[in-house]
């Protein structure tokens, strides 16, 4: 079957523009990314949305979602086969990083998806009544909610949303939203319009460990603080400093997460395992959530690069929450859940399984290391805000032209028996007043509030011995 003919067979999954570029790959297709990166993640340009061909249809967009159906070297191999297999393949085109920021086109979401904009309180409860009659109670505490959008109002952030969850069942109880710059924003916890920055070490450090790296390797290294250039993907006399694949993750070191994405992964296994992460996948939710989308190119400088958190990968806060929970879940993904069912309780799906239990323990261990050692100690040791247990992820990037700077945290807590999973994202201007670790922080000390520990029945000690 000629190339034509293979490419063809997949339109139902490609725009017609991505065929056509797929013929003719654009030069520049496996450039290697540059920007300034910052230690709390990444700092480059260009976020991207799950867009239309439209949209997307730059040369550089194309060249980029080629590299990544096609494999980069052998444009007649492999298509169909993964085109076959969910998430390894974009469902639209990949804008390039270095493009325009869609968010700056962001269109609110649809009034008629827009479960929480209709819903009214009743009682204690979130409720959508339909023009037929029926109700659909929503999963949402109100109070959560609340409290979560005011403080996001209170402090004036440009674009920001804080979802926060219950792991085991995927119940929502907080899809919280707010813009000052654009004040008839809704939609932002569901919109793949951020990038996924550092978030996307997630997904680098669940492959490294199933490479068989453990937590505990140290990697040397030397610069790379603020640029990754192919020089520091070798090892070399310069290489001062060492540091754990663990603490790695707590710091965010770029360099660290380059090499070792260099000397351990290859593009296919990135791209499997961001597959089981549900990115370039859909996720079934009561309100349209956009694909996250990811590009992972074959190219060496490009793979090392997006394993870093550096690639073209975006996502939503939504999906930033259900990364978190497959740690959370014992290596599990569960879908998440905005309406209550009609009848009896919410029970725990027993989920679909991303890593193994041994893998989803040791990534919540290096997960911990960003609340007690890494780029979030400082907000978690606040006085009188502390969160005791908790694990999570940071993640920083920023656009140049307009400046907007992206920062995430995603995380859950207790770390032992996690009843919430949080993430927050926050796009501020050139001055700001909270970031996203701040906000991520603050959704799991109040979401901690609002789900109470169970409390554990134990017989008096009068009863022991008795039957």
């Amino acid at each position: 079957m000629t190339i034509r003919r293979r490419l063809l067979s997949a339109a139902a999954l490609f725009p017609l523009a991505l065929l056509l570029g797929a013929n003719e790959p654009q030069p520049g297709a496996t450039a290697p990314v540059t920007g300034a990166l910052a230690d709390s993640g990444t700092e480059g340009v260009g976020p991207a949305i799950a867009v239309s061909p439209a949209d997307a249809g730059t040369p550089e967009s194309l060249a980029t979602a080629s590299a990544a159906v096609l494999g980069g070297a052998s444009p007649d191999g492999g298509l169909a086969a993964l085109a076959a297999e969910p998430g390894l393949v974009p469902p639209v085109p990949v804008p390039s990083r270095e493009s325009a920021p869609p968010i700056a086109k962001l269109q609110p979401l649809p009034r008629a998806a827009d479960l929480l904009a209709r819903a009214k309180l009743e009682g204690e409860r979130l409720v959508v009544k339909e023009k037929n009659g029926h109700k659909q109670v929503l999963t949402i505490d109100p109070v959560l909610q609340t409290q979560l959008t005011n403080i996001m109002r209170d402090y004036g952030v440009p674009y920001g949303a804080a979802v926060v969850l219950e792991p085991s069942t995927g119940r929502v109880l907080a899809l919280a939203e707010h813009s000052a710059a654009q004040p008839e924003m809704r939609g932002l916890p569901v919109r793949a319009v951020f990038p996924a920055a550092s978030i996307f070490k997630i997904v680098t450090g669940s492959a490294l460990l199933e490479a068989g790296v453990p937590p505990s390797v140290e990697e040397c290294f030397h610069g790379g603080k603020r640029r990754l250039s192919e020089k520091h993907l070798e090892d070399s006399e310069r290489d001062g400093a060492c540091i754990s694949l663990a603490l790695a993750m707590g710091k965010s070191a770029n360099v660290v997460f380059a090499k070792l994405t260099h000397k351990h992964l290859n593009a296919d296994v990135l791209r499997r395992m961001a597959a089981r992460f549900r990115f370039n996948r859909e996720i079934p939710f009561s309100v349209p959530m956009d694909v996250s989308l990811a590009a992972i190119p074959e190219e060496p400088f490009g793979l090392a690069n997006t394993g870093a958190g550096f690639g073209d990968v975006y996502l939503s806060p939504l999906h930033g929450a259900l990364m978190a929970s497959v740690a959370a879940n014992d290596g599990r993904w569960v879908d998440p859940v905005l309406v209550e069912p009609e009848s009896g309780a919410l029970l725990p799906p027993e989920g679909e399984p991303v890593l193994t239990p041994e893998a989803a323990k040791d990534l919540t261990a290096m997960m911990e290391e960003t609340v007690t050692h890494g780029t979030a100690r400082g907000v978690f040791r606040e006085r009188a805000f502390r969160v005791d247990d908790a694990v999570g992820k940071t993640g920083t990037l920023a656009d140049r032209n307009p400046f907007r700077d992206y920062s995430w945290f995603v995380g859950f807590a207790p770390k032992d028996n996690p009843r919430v999973v949080v993430a927050a994202v926050i796009v501020n201007d050139p001055k700001w007043r909270i970031r996203g670790a701040w906000l991520g922080r603050e959704a799991l000390r109040l979401g901690l509030l609002r789900v109470p520990a169970p409390v554990e029945m134990t017989a008096p000690a009068s009863a022991a011995g008795k039957h």
